[in-house]
């Protein structure tokens, strides 16, 4: 009786130690790819810019100044280049990162869903670990705090 007894608790064992592995391999397999996400850089150069002083009133601390982000595209065996702009990054009191978009009276912003969309969607999606965009309109003296997020109530399909 006790060799039938050491004899279940063995096979109990084994079967165990068979679904923890098998578990293990079907996760290790199966995890998902991890974005390639670039290390938010900061340029220690801080400019001397009246954005500086309304960004500290406004209780945020400059880290860094402009950031030039080059990007490349490969369209079928076709290169292309481009670059986005950072002109700073910031930092609340929270300890929260921010990008900060300086206003330019060449390309006012249109405060729109799509204009967002198209102006500063880029930004969340290559940093998405940060806080938000921040909008400096210096002519204004306005800081606009913009924070991303998806619409689940409207993610799946859509009329025409």
């Amino acid at each position: 009786m006790e060799e039938r007894a050491d004899w279940l608790v063995m096979v109990l064992i084994g079967l165990l130690l068979l679904i923890w592995i098998g578990y293990g391999m079907r996760n290790w397999l199966f995890k998902p790819m991890p974005a390639r996400v670039p290390e938010m850089p900061i340029n220690e150069e801080i400019p001397d810019h009246p954005a500086v002083d309304m960004l500290e009133r406004a209780g945020y601390e400059v880290l860094g100044g402009k950031i030039k982000v080059p990007l490349y595209f490969d369209v079928d065996g076709e290169e292309f280049y481009s670059r986005l702009f950072i002109d700073m990054i910031v930092r609340n009191d929270e300890n929260i990162l921010y990008l900060v978009k300086l206003a330019r009276s060449r390309m006012p912003m249109d405060w729109t869903g799509s204009s967002i969309r198209d102006r500063l969607l880029p930004y969340f999606l290559l940093y998405p670990g940060c806080g938000g965009v921040l909008y400096v309109d210096v002519e204004n003296h306005e800081v606009a705090c913009i924070h991303f997020d998806w619409d689940e109530e409207d993610a799946i399909g859509y009329d025409e």
